[in-house]
């Protein structure tokens, strides 16, 4: 017998449901056992589908956690971006991006357990902790602040961009280790550095 045709647009639903649910999952066990710890199998425990069905959606556990992180990073970009782009001094341009990346860190006890318990793992799966700040997009935002006179003319804006990144991933997971997490005690201490760090750049 035949089985019946499902029509599109139920499957493309079944589809992004089943593939919501594994990132949840895989979201939670991660959060609760830590990525070198958790299996496929863990995660699939955590949903109503099947270990084959995973595997139609994701090869392993890292493309999980990695699809986990570009949505992440997409919202953290989008957010400190918009923030950046409302400042109109330097000081409001470096706490609104920090501000706006720890807030969305800390707004999902989820999500910052997830952080938390595997900043090494994040650090050894990407080059640079860049998923999260938007290298190129925090590039181009320092470059339109030096035309504007906002950072001083000749300012090094790729090492700068680097600077900001790398300080401000390693503070988040600092402000993640404690309870609750200082965004506004990790965004003050940041902000105070870089600038502080600026003004004597030359």
């Amino acid at each position: 017998m035949t089985e019946p045709e499902v029509p599109a647009g139920k499957r493309e639903r079944t589809k992004a449901a089943n593939r919501a649910a594994i990132l949840r999952a895989g979201a939670e066990v991660f959060a609760e056992m830590g990525y070198g710890a958790a299996s496929v199998r863990d995660i699939v425990r955590r949903t109503d589908l099947a270990t084959g069905t995973f595997y139609n959606y994701f090869p392993d556990k890292e493309s999980v956690l990695r699809e986990i992180l570009d949505g992440v990073a997409q919202q953290i970009r989008t957010r400190a971006r918009a923030a950046r782009q409302r400042s109109t001094d330097l000081e409001g341009f470096v706490a609104g991006g920090y501000r706006a990346y720890y807030e969305v860190l800390a707004a999902d006890r989820r999500l910052f357990e997830l952080l938390r318990r595997n900043a090494g793992t994040i650090r050894a799966m990407f080059d640079e902790p860049a998923v999260f700040a938007g290298f190129e997009e925090l590039q181009e935002d320092l470059r339109d602040a030096v035309a504007a006179g906002t950072l001083p003319d000749g300012i090094e804006v790729q090492y700068l961009t680097g600077a900001m990144i790398g300080a401000g991933f390693e503070i988040a997971v600092l402000m993640l280790e404690r309870d609750p997490p200082d965004v506004e005690g990790a965004v003050t201490f940041v902000t105070s550095l870089l600038m502080s760090g600026i003004g004597r750049v030359r």
